[in-house]
Parts: C-alpha cells; structure tokens; sequence
C-alpha cells in the first residue's frame, strides 16, 4: 500500500508566487492510485473541490474560517480577495484546511477531529512550558487540528488514519510536539484492535527535537511505533512495515518551471503486519 503526505501551501510555488497551481497539485500527488493521501494548508474554498480534482474520496475538515479584517467571511468571497495578493498574507482571506483522500471503494465508518490548540490546553501547558501570557495566546490564536478517518477496504482489513497540521513555532519547539502528543493520544483512544494505524502530515519538529516521537519509538514490540521523516513531515505507522520511503525530488514537483509549495512530499510504501494487526 502507498500513502503520500504534502502541505500545499495553498497552492503557492517556492518562494511564493502567484497561487495557480492548486489544482495541479492536487492532481499531481494523487496521481498513480496511491492508497492514502494526506494534504495540508488547502484554502478553504478549495475543500469542495479536491474530490473531483483528485479522483478519489475526500474527508475534509476547515480548521480556520476565511477573514476579512478580524471578521469571518464566505469561502467564495476568501478565495474572490486571495486573487490580487501573494504568499502567507493571503491565507487569512481564503481560511485553511485538511484532508485525507482514500480509494473510492473505502467504506468509512467513523469521521472525528481534534482541536489540538484549545483554550485550556494551551494554558495548562503554557504553565508548564512558563510561557508568556502574550505567548500563550498567540498559541491558540491560529486553529490547529488533527483529522481522524476510520476505514475499511474489501478483503483489505481495517485502517485508521490521521491527518496532523501542528502549530508552526521555530523558536519554541515544545509547542508542536505538545500538540503532536495530544493527538496521538487521542488516536490511541480511538483505535481498535485490528486497526493498521497511520499519522500523517506537517508536524513542524524535526525527529530530534520531539519527545513524543521518541517515546513512540522506545516502546514494547506490540504498541511501538515506525516513524518515517528526517524533517517536519512525518508518516507513523503502527501494525504496519515500512518497505520502501521516498521524498519527492524537486524534479517531481516542479511545474511550468516553479516548484510548488515550500515542503517536498513524501512517499512510503507499506505492508500491513498481520502478526501485529490481528
């Protein structure tokens, strides 16, 4: 099986240009009938659309409203005003989102979403982190998420997988990987026995910075996780073996001579462990 994870940077090339090639992208990493695909940082407006786009079924949560000077917007009228702007600044106008495309034969059985920035979390870790009260909130200005899916494929088993955009703090980052816990936590919580269990996505830490992963990949045999991402994209996997993992080249996402979005997605070819999975 193949699973592929991309933040798309709403559709803008590296370093930002003018946001046309959102579609593109999408056909672009859905291409080849791969399994799963994980895609971050879709403006809101496109969430409709990334099904037909892709060819495949699409799970899509909005994890920001579109904005217009502090007031929530229409995503017709977001995507109407991202037109004459470029880069980050446009973001705010066309709201923020993710998704998880599956083959059309999946049959899901269960959809959940977690807020992984709430409140309360981010003052109770704030005080543990002894953040800044201006810190703290800033924290949890910016709506963060993790989608869940649960599935089944005919003759295939059962799988759950999750889709993780975490906060983006260079300067802090205990931030994402405090977050990166909360949602495997609540993936665990979530899962069932026989489940292959998949998290995908921007977890914005690098694999030497994150205790969450470390602890993941310390455990017992039976609940131990394979973590796939030298960067801050990042395929775990549990109940499932890693055969073959690949970051595109820039080659491959490279389109009327740009480079599209500022991440690289990446690949990874893997088998379900029967053993584990039951």
């Amino acid at each position: 099986m193949l699973i592929r994870t991309w933040n798309l940077f709403h559709g803008n090339t590296a370093p930002p240009g003018r946001k046309a090639y959102l579609r593109k992208m999408v056909e672009l990493i859905s291409a080849g009938a791969p399994d799963i695909v994980c895609l971050q940082e879709l403006p809101a407006w496109a969430l409709g659309s990334v099904g037909d786009w892709s060819g495949m079924q699409a799970v899509t949560t909005r994890a920001k409203r579109p904005h217009l000077l502090g007031f929530p917007i229409g995503a017709s009228l977001g995507r109407a005003l991202t037109a004459p702007h470029h880069g980050r600044f446009r973001s705010a106008f066309a709201g923020q989102g993710n998704a998880i495309l599956l083959p059309r034969d999946a049959q899901i059985r269960k959809v959940k979403v977690i807020t992984l920035n709430t409140n309360v979390f981010c003052e109770e870790q704030g005080a543990k982190l002894e953040l800044s009260p201006r810190m703290m909130s800033w924290w949890e200005k910016e709506r963060r998420v993790c989608q869940v899916v649960q599935y089944e494929l005919p003759g295939r088993g059962r799988f759950l997988v999750a889709n993780l955009h975490a906060t983006s703090c260079p300067q802090n980052y205990h931030l994402p990987d405090v977050e990166l816990r909360r949602a495997l936590h609540f993936v665990e919580r979530q899962a069932e026995l026989e489940e292959v269990l998949i998290v995908a996505g921007d977890f914005n830490i690098v694999r030497a910075q994150s205790e969450a992963i470390a602890e993941l990949l310390s455990r017992e045999p039976e609940t131990r996780w394979t973590e796939i991402g030298e960067q801050i994209d990042h395929v775990l996997l549990q109940r499932a073996i890693a055969e073959q993992v690949r970051v595109w080249t820039d080659d491959e996402r490279r389109f009327a001579g740009k480079l599209l979005s500022d991440h690289a997605p990446i690949e990874v070819q893997f088998a379900v462990n029967r053993r584990l999975g039951g």
